[in-house]
């Protein structure tokens, strides 16, 4: 970058403790940031707005040191900052939460909240009750009581990313870069974390939050910046903001978020769950699905709906064959698959979307075309051989039917935006030739306008005669993304809804959520 004159006094002046200016990336002919100026204050949470593609990571990635920028030039506290490396970023204050969870999965919380930067006795020991305190104490800050020692692997998703959270916070910090840190967590864990985000930023440090949630990140706001197409297109206070200005300003259009589920009829019935029970799994007794029923009918979009624990991810895993089942059963048309197999049950048209794109949906080595056509290699055979040449014409019908923005096949899964790779996700089911599409957070990660596309697709493949069941933890999306609306709670039925006749308020009263709940502070 460019060694321009700086001026400390202005960002003193102004609370900037980080700012870029005329900042440009390129990869190759692709100009993924097109001279963008930016501004982090001290004490602030500052909101970075875009859909996938937009340039969002791509800035945070040259702020943290993980990629250098091709023009433009960094401030830090007013004098030219040039980060080498993520680790000079952090001796500098500058940390980064990643929307996909980068942590060793076969080590303890302990060792992935210090790992590369252990505490160490004289002669070179790691201090292993030190880094357990420091562990427990941002555990506890975070309301988790987790021990230190517990593997990652052996922790649900959420917890997962709190740990995550919890290695950025055991660093001495002055910028956190926070890239979709509620995208696995409940609504009691987020609003935990809005409170530490504000106990941050009344300590002075400054906080840049990302996240496809628009709601929560209005609510947590002090300034909101939007980017479009690698440029700065917007920059408000956050008081003089909405939900619709946000829209608007990143896709140029407030019916981004409108999905077309008009018109779809109902058919006959697909999937039918009869007082199913699926154990907990610790000896205990204890169900994690609890005497459920749910008919699901060709042509509708069913959605089940619940705070964190209900059940819903375990229901679904279970219909697909990954659950025990000790009570009930599950029939495919007129089929009893209750015991069947995973393959067996892909093979009779049942496929499932999981939660986890990257750890459970794409294999990150192989092509866009090869996770695509991943789970329906067997239909492929001839002979005993891969028709290559069927292969092929199918990736690609898939690709154009769902929209992938790809320059080809052959392109890395990493090359495409979280969208993108959730199409690839949703098309590997979709090429097997389900009978019913199961979708767990189908829009976990994704911009409101990839969103939009998401559910339009699945609406879509209902009115082509699928059945589909999807769990959500968004109450907006439950109402405006469904025909039905399933309430599950402890596992349990608790109530249905018409989507299209009920509130808001409706659905989180029967799930047991709070009505008040929203992030504290904001909009200063």
């Amino acid at each position: 970058m460019s060694a321009l004159p700086v001026d400390k006094g202005v960002a003193e002046a102004n609370g900037v403790v980080l700012r870029a200016i005329g900042v440009e990336k390129s990869y190759g002919a692709v100009r993924a940031l097109k001279g963008v100026d930016f501004e982090i204050r001290r004490g602030k949470v500052t909101v970075l707005f875009g859909e996938n593609g937009a340039g969002k990571s791509t800035l945070m990635k040259i702020l943290a040191g993980i990629e250098r920028a091709s023009a433009g030039r960094l401030e830090l506290d007013g004098e030219l900052y040039d980060p080498e490396s993520t680790t000079d970023a952090v001796s500098r204050g500058i940390s980064i939460i990643h929307q996909e969870l980068n942590l060793c999965t076969n080590l303890s919380v302990r060792d992935n909240i210090f790992v590369g930067r252990e505490i160490r006795r004289r002669g070179g020991a790691i201090d292993y009750p030190a880094e357990n305190e420091i562990a427990r104490r941002v555990m506890t800050q975070l309301e988790e009581d987790i021990d230190p020692d517990t593997k990652v692997a052996d922790l649900r998703l959420g917890q997962q990313q709190l740990v995550e959270i919890a290695r950025a916070l055991s660093m001495d910090t002055r910028i956190l870069i926070m890239d979709e840190p509620t995208s696995a967590l409940s609504a009691t864990e987020a609003e935990v974390l809005f409170r530490v985000i504000r106990e941050l930023t009344d300590r002075g440090v400054a906080i840049v939050y990302i996240s496809h949630h628009l709601e929560e990140a209005i609510a947590i706001a002090d300034h909101a910046v939007v980017l479009r197409d690698g440029d700065v297109v917007a920059v408000k206070p956050a008081a003089d903001i909405d939900f619709n200005w946000v829209v608007t300003q990143m896709v140029g259009s407030e019916q981004a978020a409108e999905y077309a589920r008009e018109g779809i009829g109902v058919g006959d019935r697909v999937l039918s769950i009869q007082d199913l029970e699926v154990p907990v799994g610790d000896g205990s007794g204890r169900r994690v699905v609890d005497r459920f029923s749910v008919d699901v009918h060709a042509g509708e979009v069913v959605c089940l709906y619940g705070l964190m624990g209900a059940g819903r991810t375990e229901l679904l895993e279970t219909i697909a064959g990954r659950g025990e089942v000790v009570g009930g059963r599950i029939l495919l048309g007129d089929v009893d698959i209750t015991h069947l197999s995973i393959p067996q049950r892909l093979k009779l048209g049942v496929g499932l979307v999981p939660e986890d794109r990257q750890q459970d949906g794409l294999v990150p080595v192989l092509s866009i075309g090869s996770n695509l056509s991943l789970s329906s290699l067997l239909a492929l055979l001839r002979r005993r051989l891969i028709s290559r040449p069927r292969e092929r014409d199918e990736i690609e019908s898939e690709i154009e039917d769902l929209g992938i923005k790809t320059s080809g096949r052959e392109m890395p899964i990493s090359s495409l935006s979280g969208g993108n790779q959730q199409k690839v996700v949703i098309g590997k089911v979709l090429m097997t030739r389900p009978k019913v599409l199961l979708l767990d957070e189908p829009s976990r990660g994704i911009d409101v306008g990839a969103k939009a596309e998401i559910f339009n697709l699945i609406f879509r493949k209902a009115a082509e005669g699928y059945a589909v069941l999807y769990a959500t933890s968004e109450v907006s999306e439950a109402l405006a993304a469904s025909h039905r609306l399933i309430v599950m709670s402890k596992g349990r039925f608790v109530t249905e809804f018409d989507a299209a006749t009920t509130t808001r308020e409706d659905v989180m009263r029967a799930s047991g959520e709070s009505l008040t709940a929203a992030a504290p502070g904001g909009n200063s």
